[in-house]
């Protein structure tokens, strides 16, 4: 089976305020680029918005897929078993709070069961290529929807 790599990333001018967010896919030697805004949001669903837009556009289950983000937020949510302990208590976070983005965390549920992805953190603004890539992708949205 082959991997499909999907680097991410989400920007915020203010938080809360405009958001951009990007994916890089890699599969292969092929690339594809997407990118969307949103006038109103966090920087954090900016990051979750990112993966899930980037699994959305995959054509087939059937690869290996690695998400690759510099969001601690999103990889610790997945890796460290935030997200299956937050549907286990309700939606509830350890101090019995809200989750918050519980809207984008049921997609990422959903997305997660159907391709099963990797998770893996990059330190962001560093020497990533393709996380810098996101970055500039996503601020770009900010900024074009600013004009």
């Amino acid at each position: 089976m082959q991997t499909v790599k999907i680097y991410t990333d989400g920007a915020c001018s203010g938080n809360p305020g405009a958001g951009g967010w990007a994916s890089v896919l890699i599969f292969g030697d092929k690339k594809k680029e997407i990118s969307g805004f949103d006038p109103n949001t966090t920087n954090n669903r900016m990051e979750i918005m990112a993966a899930i837009q980037g699994m959305l556009a995959l054509k087939s289950s059937a690869y290996n897929v690695e998400i690759i983000s510099d969001s601690s937020y999103l990889v610790n949510a997945i890796n460290k078993g935030w997200l299956e302990n937050w549907k286990k208590n309700n939606w509830k976070t350890s101090n019995k709070e809200e989750v918050k983005n519980q809207d984008l965390w049921a997609q990422i549920d959903e997305l997660n069961a159907k391709y099963k992805p990797k998770y893996t953190w990059v330190k962001g603004h560093a020497s990533n290529e393709y996380n810098n890539r996101c970055d500039e992708l996503a601020v770009g949205q900010i900024k074009s929807h600013r004009q």
